[in-house]
Formats: structure tokens, C-alpha cells, sequence
């Protein structure tokens, strides 16, 4: 069934239930938003709060891609705004009544930025902001927010400053905080005994009735007019808002441009602290629903609106986490759920405004304390407790202080730093070497005699091979050079594999051209393989480093397609230094080591069964799937074993001059697993396995020669592959 599409009576509930929940805070954050009007701005702010409520609540479930996602009016919003009205009428750089237009111009900003991410399916980038900046963020967020209230709770309304405070606190109301502790107290205790009625409306009903009883004492707490304790008369209508939108149009010709550059850091932090909290409430509530939402089509929702709001004077938001579970707990099935919280919210805003006018400002800043103390990040503290996750708690501390003591602005500036710092420390701790082998602790997938396998085990110390990882930049440059440097004196052949590079920067590419410098300068080789054509970043790796000087055409520089490749090059290296003299010819039957030390009686028998077959370069000698008995000696060339999967061609292993292939369907008699494709022109020796059989059956010493090297040199190979496995597991 989709969710998405058919409305259900349990959406009429849940839209109520989450406006009831919405609507107070959406009040009460646009009254913190144009508290620096001071009286002038209570009306508007209530106005801005509700029609935020009403016009993200209907815009943003049609356009946005999370059924029973509730948006509205939201603390980091309230924060943002707040603190950049009062800096920017603080300084002087505009008047009070041109405040409601630059309130909307960053919350139009913030939409539009909304809309690009969501088109640029951007959605994913946001959630990549580390954690512990967003923490501290939200924290510092909350403590504005319970700062800003204090002086609403002790009833001093025009207080904005600490001196203020002070030199005020004589003036404080005993009623104000009575009607504060009452609705906190109840906005605490509420949950305990029910959830199928909202606490902030419990919290705001109790603060209410406190606010009336007090006025048996304060006969003047039932007038209307200019009553400091309350909000105070509306008056709300359809022409009022169109008035609303005019009176904000009719007011950018007298916009200032200088003043323009003061709008863009708001703009961009309002932005993405907005989508942040509307995605990380669409994660909680994926798990809640067992659904998957659409981030990016959801950005696009929350960024129309929100541009909506911002152009009808409404006070920007997101997708709300209370109001939402309150929703899905109350029945909310669908996006309609959401509609009809927006519909609600425009028809209190229509028709009950008279109520909202005996809200009494200190019930108001008692929910919001309890807002601002749950914003703070209480899980912050236990990462004190341990080492590994100090630094942590000190970024979330940092942007915390930087919100409280400077300003939000500044707090973005400060998480944006640690955001980089957090990244760098992550990917400096990641080890770039993945494994690190001599070339007597790893091999080709060349199968070498024994002989020469004792000639690799004595020699492979030459030999070091490193598969690299990860990001290859400035930040790791210094510990790949560090893994290197003690092979500089002890080894000739240098093998990076960079099959798992995800980025390479200049100055990694530099720091291989000095690696590169010092093997040369000792006589070695620097060998590359596994170069991935294009990396994550789109960045051609090949190409880069050509153009950085690693020519093909180097002596010192070699470049192979994998690891083993490159092995192979240095074992065969390897073993033509320790040879005097190389001989090309074919081998003879007897000469194989396979045969070393048998009678020439058995020998004798062999030759009689063995038939000599000549193979040309990509001829095959069996291929996957074929039936035979046949083991092949391999006298001159060399032979790739390849399997066929997916669609690709894996290169299993080399066999060359005096090894032996083809022994396991030899010994089973089952179909062939795997191609052997002639690498180099080959000359062979075949054995069928009846011809075999019929040989041993007169000659049993025969069997006993050929099964006992057999048994000999498969054990061997596999005590390589273990030792091999051994060394990569530690």
C-alpha cells in the first residue's frame, strides 16, 4: 500500500495533534525573531510565527518527499534570525522597520539554497557535516535560546544585554516567574501522565490559568491594552497578510547594497542548519515507518517553502522532530497529515487570533527554556570520559563558545574549521600502506620450481611491495614516506600497488617523484601497478602522473596492470641475476626437477607415453568446462591460467619453462575449472591419464616415482600459498 498517496482518517488526528504541538513554539520563536523592535514587534512576531506554521505546513508535505513529515518554524531558525536582527540594528546598518524585510531576505536566501541542493542532489552532502559540529552548534543554539528568555521569565521584556540584566534585576515580577516555573513545571510532567495531548499546550493552558488567577490579586491583568505581562490585541486577515507581502516589496527600493554582503553568511548558515535538522528527522522517522525518504526531493519541498514564507513574512523552518512524532504516534499516515497541520495552523491565525492575544509572555519563554535545555547536547559530557573522543568534546565546546560569546556567524565559521580539522585527523589517522611484504613473504601467481623458489626466498629481501590506500594528499604524504624509508638501504625494487587510491593530490605526487629520486640514486626501480584509470574524484591517475614526470619511457619507472605482474617482473629479474647463463632451448623430460633423481628405467617407460606439443601466443590448451585427463611439462614458454567470471577474464596463475599444469583434472579426472591460454610460444610435454594407467599397470615403480614428486611439489605450493596468507594476516 502507498502511504504516500491515499488519505486516512488517523492524518486528520495526527495533522491536529502536530499543529497543537507546532503552533506554540512557532509563536514563540517569531516573537524571539522581532523582540529587537521591541513592543512594535510582538504583533508581527506572533503573525510570522503562525503564518510560518501555516504556509511551510502546506507547501513543503506537496513539494517534499517524506510522508508524516511535519514542517514548521524551528529553534535553529529562531536563533539564526534572531541574532542577525539584533547584530545588524545594533551597528546601525538599518533601520527598525526595514528589519522585517532583511528577515526575509535570508530566509528567501535559505530556501534558494534549499532548492539547488535538492536539484543538484546535494541531499547526501549535508549529512557529512560532522556530528560533533552539528552538536555544538544546536548546543550553542539552546543556550542563546535560554539566555535570550531569562529576562522574559523575570519580566524585564526590553532587556537585552547582560549589564542590562544587572543593573535591572531589582525590576524583576514575581508574577512573570510564577506563570515561567508553572508552565516549565508542566511542560516537564505533562508526559508522564498522557501523550494523547501535547505538553507545550498543557505547558501554555497552565501558564494561561496561572496568569487569570493572578489577576484576583492584579485587576489591571484583565485589560487588554497595553498590558506588558501579555501579547497583546491582533488582528489577522487574509488582506492583512497581502498587506504584509506589499509592505515588504514597497520596501527594497530602500535596500541598501553595501548592506547586502552582511545577508550572505546568514543566508548559507540558516540553509544548511535547516536541512540538516529536516534530514536528520527524516532518518529518525525512516526508523520509526520503516520507510526510506527522498533527501533531495525533500530539500526541494523545505526550499519552496520556505522562499514561500520568506515572501509572505513568515518565519523560516524545517522538518520539526516533536511535532512529527507527535504526528506519527497520533495516527499521521501520509503527507496529507502534514497539509492539514498547515491548514490548521492558517485558520487559528484567521479566526482564534483573540485567544492567542492573552498568551502571557513569560508562559511563552517558559517553553522555551525547556526548548533551548533539550537543544543542548546532554551526551556531550561522556566524551570526556575517554581519550580517544576528547578532541571531540572539545569542537562541540568550541562552537559552543564561539555561539555564546561571539555569535552564530562566528560559530559557523569556527564548525566549518573543525569540520576540516575532524576530516584531516580522520585521514591522517588512516593507514595508507594496506600491506607491506618482502619478496620472500608474497609471489607471483608465477609458479616457480623449487629450485628457483630458493633462489626467490634468498633473493625476495630485494624486494618490497606495497599496496597503498586510501587518500593520497598533503595530510598522508609524510607517513608514506616514512613506511618507505627503511627499505631505502635495504632494497632494490620498490612495487606501489594503487589499485585502492581514492584521491592522489600534488604534493603526494611530489613526494613519489623525491621516492622515486632516492631508489634511483641507489640503483633501484620504482615500479607502479594497479593505477586506476579515473578515481573517485574523476581525476585520470595515469595521465596526472605523466604529466608529473612519470614517463613510461624511464629506466628507473615501470608500470604493470597488477600487483602480480609486477612480481613476476622482479622474480624473473631476480632469477637471471643469479644465473650465469640463460639457456633458451627446449627442455628434455629429464631435465625437469619434477623428474630429478628418477631411474632411467622410469624415465625410459615416460618417454614412450609423453607426446610433444607446439603451441603460437593465445592459442588455448584446454579451456573451462572441457574433459581430460591430460597433465602438461611445460619445455619452453609460458602458460596463463584464467577463469571466466562476470564477464571478465581473472588471471589466476603463470606457469613457465620446467613447471607442470593441468594435475587436478590429471588426479580427479573431473572437467577443467579454469583456460590455459599460451602467454609465450610454448613447447609441451602431454601425459594422458589412461596412457598412464596402462604404463603403471607394468611398471608400478613407475607410479610410485611420478605420484611421489607429484605429491611433492603440490604440497610445496601449498605451503607457499599459506605462508603467504600468513603474512598478509598479520
Amino acid at each position: 500500500m502507498n502511504n504516500t498517496r491515499k488519505f486516512e482518517t488517523g492524518d486528520f488526528f495526527g495533522g491536529l495533534a502536530s499543529m497543537l504541538v507546532a503552533l506554540p513554539s512557532a509563536i514563540a520563536f517569531g516573537l524571539i525573531i522581532y523582540s529587537p523592535m521591541g513592543a512594535e514587534g510582538s504583533a508581527k512576531g506572533v503573525i510570522s510565527g503562525i503564518l510560518g506554521a501555516a504556509i511551510l505546513g502546506i507547501i513543503a508535505p506537496i513539494f517534499g518527499g517524506t510522508p508524516r513529515l511535519i514542517t514548521a518554524p524551528c529553534a535553529p531558525a529562531a536563533a539564526v534570525l534572531s541574532v542577525f536582527g539584533a547584530e545588524i540594528l545594533s551597528k546601525g546598518i538599518i533601520t527598525p522597520e526595514m528589519l522585517p524585510l532583511y528577515i526575509s531576505l535570508v530566509a528567501l536566501g535559505a530556501g534558494l539554497l534549499q532548492i539547488i541542493a535538492g536539484v543538484a542532489k546535494g541531499g547526501a552532502f549535508i549529512k557529512f557535516i560532522p556530528y560533533p559540529v552539528v552538536a555544538g552548534y544546536l548546543s550553542g543554539v539552546g543556550i542563546l535560546i535560554i539566555l535570550g528568555q531569562i529576562p522574559k521569565v523575570m519580566g524585564m521584556q526590553n532587556v537585552k544585554t547582560l549589564s542590562a540584566f544587572i543593573s535591572n534585576i531589582n525590576s524583576m515580577q514575581w508574577e512573570s516567574i510564577l506563570i515561567a516555573l508553572v508552565t516549565m513545571i508542566t511542560m516537564i510532567l505533562a508526559p508522564k501522565f498522557t501523550n494523547k495531548f501535547p505538553a507545550p499546550i498543557f505547558a501554555l493552558g497552565a501558564g494561561m490559568g496561572t496568569y487569570f488567577s493572578l489577576s484576583f490579586f492584579h485587576p489591571e491583568f484583565l485589560k487588554l491594552e497595553n498590558n506588558p505581562y501579555i501579547i497583546g490585541q491582533i488582528s489577522v486577515s487574509l488582506p492583512d497578510v497581502g498587506r504584509n507581502i506589499i509592505n515588504n516589496a514597497g520596501a527594497v527600493p530602500d535596500l541598501k547594497l553595501e548592506t547586502l554582503n552582511f545577508l550572505i553568511v546568514p543566508m548559507i548558515t540558516l540553509g544548511v542548519l535547516l536541512s540538516i535538522d529536516t534530514l536528520k528527522t527524516c532518518v529518525v522517522l525512516d526508523v520509526l515507518t520503516g520507510n526510506r525518504h527522498n533527501s533531495n526531493k525533500e530539500l526541494f519541498g523545505q526550499g519552496l517553502g520556505n522562499v514561500a514564507t520568506a515572501v509572505c513574512g513568515g518565519v523560516a523552518g524545517a522538518g520539526t522532530m516533536g511535532a512529527t512524532l507527535v504526528n506519527v504516534f497520533s495516527g499521521g499516515k501520509t503527507k496529507y497529515s502534514g497539509l492539514i497541520n498547515g491548514v490548521l495552523a492558517l485558520l487559528v491565525l484567521l479566526f482564534f487570533s483573540p485567544i492567542i492575544a492573552w498568551v502571557p509572555y513569560a508562559a511563552l519563554a517558559g517553553v522555551l527554556l525547556i526548548i533551548g535545555f533539550r537543544m543542548i547536547d546532554q551526551k556531550s559530557f561522556k566524551l570526556m570520559k575517554h581519550k580517544s573522543t576528547i578532541f571531540d568534546f572539545l569542537v562541540i565546546l568550541a562552537v559552543v563558545i564561539s555561539a555564546v560569546s561571539l555569535s552564530l556567524i562566528a560559530a559557523a565559521g569556527v564548525g566549518i574549521a573543525f569540520a576540516i580539522a575532524l576530516f584531516m585527523r580522520e585521514q591522517v589517522r588512516f593507514p595508507v600502506i594496506r600491506h607491506k611484504l618482502l619478496g620472500n613473504q608474497t609471489s607471483s601467481r608465477k609458479t616457480r620450481t623449487p629450485s628457483e623458489q630458493k633462489i626467490l626466498s634468498e633473493k625476495g629481501k630485494l624486494v618490497i611491495a606495497m599496496e597503498l590506500q586510501g587518500q593520497l594528499f598533503f595530510g598522508t604524504t609524510d607517513q608514506l614516506y616514512k613506511e618507505i624509508e627503511p627499505f631505502l638501504e635495504t632494497c632494490k625494487y620498490f612495487i606501489l600497488d594503487m589499485k585502492r587510491v581514492l584521491s592522489i593530490d600534488f604534493t603526494a605526487a611530489n613526494m613519489l617523484a623525491q621516492i622515486r629520486k632516492k631508489i634511483a640514486e641507489r640503483n633501484g626501480m620504482l615500479l607502479f601497478s594497479s593505477i586506476p584509470q579515473t578515481i573517485p574524484t574523476g581525476k585520470n591517475v595515469v595521465q596526472y602522473l605523466d604529466n608529473l614526470g612519470f614517463s613510461t619511457n624511464d629506466k628507473e619507472l615501470k608500470f604493470f596492470p597488477e600487483m602480480s605482474d609486477a612480481l613476476e617482473w622482479t622474480e624473473d629479474r631476480l632469477l637471471r641475476e643469479s644465473k650465469t647463463e640463460i639457456n633458451d632451448k627446449p627442455l628434455l623430460l629429464e631435465e625437469f626437477e619434477f623428474f630429478l633423481n628418477a631411474s632411467p628405467k622410469a624415465m625410459e617407460k615416460l618417454y614412450s607415453k609423453v607426446q610433444e606439443v607446439s603451441l603460437s601466443r593465445t592459442e588455448k590448451v584446454f579451456s573451462q568446462g572441457d574433459r581430460g585427463g591430460e597433465i602438461y611439462f611445460i619445455r619452453k614458454g609460458l602458460i596463463r591460467i584464467v577463469v571466466e567470471a562476470n564477464g571478465k577474464s581473472l588471471h589466476r596463475a603463470t606457469f613457465g619453462k620446467g613447471a607442470f599444469f593441468g594435475d587436478m583434472s590429471f588426479l580427479d579426472r573431473e572437467p577443467r575449472s579454469a583456460d590455459a591460454v599460451v602467454a609465450e610460444d610454448a613447447e609441451l610435454y602431454m601425459l594422458r591419464r589412461e596412457d598412464f594407467d596402462k604404463l603403471t599397470l607394468k611398471y608400478p615403480e613407475v607410479a610410485g616415482v611420478f605420484y611421489e614428486k607429484l605429491s611433492y611439489q603440490l604440497s610445496n605450493r601449498i605451503r607457499i600459498n599459506v605462508m603467504e596468507i600468513t603474512n598478509l594476516e598479520e
